[in-house]
């Protein structure tokens, strides 16, 4: 990545993920604001997150972006692909806003338009495809602003704390 994937209206840019960036993806996901919106709920410890580089980033089976603030460079966030598939080119996307400051000002849409183009111009995959909690309308709306559209509707798809939840499929494509 050569640092073009920049937002100046949001006032973000995307910038590969490091090995110094596992405390704070720790402390991130391990926010109850961001752990509720995964389906994988545990806790999660540096020692896995270790893990995911070694066995997802090193492997090319996900790349991953840290979303930093322009002119701080304070990190607000995380974006990725993961379970990269070459052979149908497509993968999946995820985002966590880390910084609670960061919620409800657009920066979760800007970074998903930013991945989007590096997922087709860089990628050069055809589809980048997500799951979110139906429930989850304002991540759902978010998608949609940055160009996923829905594909399907799973009822009761997932069991949460021994509830079950329905999930929306959404993909965006290569144009």
């Amino acid at each position: 990545m050569d640092g073009s994937y920049r937002d100046a209206k949001a006032g973000i840019y995307l910038r590969p993920m490091t090995h110094g960036d596992t405390d704070l993806i720790v402390k991130w996901r391990n926010n109850d604001a961001v752990r509720k919106n995964f389906i994988y709920q545990e806790l999660f410890t540096p020692q896995g997150h270790e893990r995911w580089i070694e066995t997802m980033i090193n492997t090319g089976k996900a790349v991953q972006f840290i979303i930093c603030e322009e002119g701080s460079d304070t990190p607000l966030g995380s974006v990725y692909i993961r379970d990269i598939d070459r052979q149908h080119n497509k993968g999946e996307y995820g985002i966590f806003i880390g910084e609670d400051s960061a919620r409800g000002r657009g920066i979760g849409t800007a970074a998903a338009e930013l991945m989007l183009r590096y997922c087709f111009e860089e990628m050069q995959l055809h589809k980048v495809f997500l799951r979110a909690f139906a429930d989850n309308k304002q991540a759902v709306r978010s998608y949609e602003k940055a160009g996923f559209v829905r594909e399907a509707y799973l009822k009761d798809d997932v069991c949460i704390d021994g509830v079950y939840r329905d999930m929306v499929l959404m993909a965006a494509f290569q144009k």
